[in-house]
């Protein structure tokens, strides 16, 4: 028993347990386990994994202090650091333009950099160094915050797959140049970009996320998109813009993705789509789509619900529909037009795998309860339909429930939830 607690177990780790135990650690910590012993005295700066915030220091109310400490901490880390850094992170609100990140990345350029995320806080924006544009071997790149101007020689980062910008300031040529110039790009998130009209071309792409106010968005060749997550903001010029647009814009958006799997649409999003010459049947069938939500939708616009028909009806394989509504309820109600879903909805048409239907901030208008009606009737194996009334809508709760429960359902399992919050 005696010589168990003699023998100094910590420092006889094999060294793939120490390695194990320093990269589940905060850098902080890490850096603190040289002081357990000889054999683990500066283990921590072989780590290619590097990831600061301002839980490195202690914080106080003294800004300026926290910033000097926090930046001394972070030097002091590099420069005692061996060998490569394949990961980078920094998230902190203390630091925004600080000439010493310009330090860092040109330090992480020369050591392999894979992965770099810089995360600041609001403020003066940082301008990202040209060295960042050298570092040729990164797959990740996530900017929050900062300033991007790639420099004339750029020629793309060929490693790149993953990209995410949120609030950058970037030329609108810029960005699609950098796209474009990341053949094995997978997976791109842009965010709270203003008046930006945008043609992604990236043949590789299978993950798209876009927030913010566009003019335009063409998907140009991305031929192997799975999922979609898009938010439009509107503002009087882009409302303009798309007024006096031609395109379909349903046809240079999904015109080009047969193998789509998930499409969300947040605010604005069929309303895009719906603008543009209508061009009849589309020339694409979308087998691999699993999952569509969309939010927001205005069904007092008849453009927009047969945007939202094309693409179910479209969509053989589908298994989950979610939508909210948006509509003006007395301009609803006063709908005229509802031979539209006689005319418009496929009479042969069926959905032989859509089990779940959710159906959120309904007002029990006309041409809402007539898309209700047309699901039932159409989804053979329907589990579930979850129907959750708009908070302002309360006389008309009850005479919407009499009436769901009069459709007639094409599928015998199918139940009907009416949810009241």
């Amino acid at each position: 028993m005696g010589d168990l607690l003699d023998r100094d177990l910590i420092s006889n780790l094999p060294q793939s347990i120490i390695e194990s135990i320093l990269t589940r650690l905060p850098i902080r910590d890490a850096i603190r386990t040289s002081c357990l012993s000889t054999k683990w005295r500066y283990k921590w700066a072989t780590l290619t994994h590097l990831a600061f915030d301002e839980k490195c220091v202690t914080l106080s109310n003294d800004r300026t202090l926290v910033e000097r400490t926090l930046i001394d901490f972070i030097t002091r880390a590099l420069f005692l650091h061996q060998g490569p850094v394949h990961k980078f992170q920094l998230s902190t609100s203390y630091l925004q333009s600080c000439p010493d990140i310009d330090q860092w990345i040109l330090f992480l350029s020369r050591n392999d950099i894979k992965e770099l995320v810089l995360e600041l806080g609001e403020g003066e924006w940082f301008r990202v160094p040209s060295c960042l544009f050298y570092c040729k071997k990164l797959t990740r790149l996530e900017l929050f915050r900062c300033e991007l101007d790639p420099p004339p020689a750029f020629k793309g980062f060929l490693c790149l797959k993953s990209l995410n910008l949120h609030q950058v300031l970037v030329a609108p040529d810029a960005i699609e140049s950098l796209i474009s110039s990341c053949p094995l790009l997978e997976s791109l998130a842009l965010s709270y970009f203003d008046s930006l009209a945008l043609n992604i071309r990236a043949p590789n792409l299978k993950y798209l996320c876009l927030e913010g106010e566009f003019k335009d968005i063409c998907l140009e060749n991305t031929p192997l998109l799975v999922a979609i997550s898009v938010a439009m903001y509107m503002t009087d010029d882009i409302a303009e813009h798309f007024e006096q647009s031609s395109n379909c814009n349903f046809i240079k958006f999904l015109g080009g993705i047969p193998r789509l799997e998930r499409l969300v649409g947040h605010i604005y999003f069929t309303k895009y789509l719906s603008i543009g010459n209508d061009q009849g049947i589309l020339p694409i069938t979308y087998n691999h789509l699993k999952i569509i939500e969309l939010y927001q939708v205005s069904f007092e616009d008849m453009k927009e619900i047969l945007v939202v028909l094309r693409l179910i009806t479209n969509s053989p394989n589908l298994q989950e529909l979610q939508i909210s509504g948006s509509s003006n309820t007395l301009a609803a109600i006063e709908a005229s037009d509802l031979d539209f879903w006689e005319k418009q909805c496929p009479s042969d048409c069926a959905f032989g795998r859509l089990k779940v239907v959710k159906m959120t901030d309904m007002s029990g208008v006309p041409h809402e309860m007539e898309f209700i009606k047309f699901l039932l009737k159409k989804s053979l194996v329907l589990e579930t339909m979850r129907i959750t009334p708009c908070a302002y809508v309360l006389d008309g709760r009850l005479n919407m429930l009499i009436e769901l429960v009069s459709f007639k359902r094409a599928s015998p399992e199918a139940e009907i939830l009416f949810i009241q919050d």
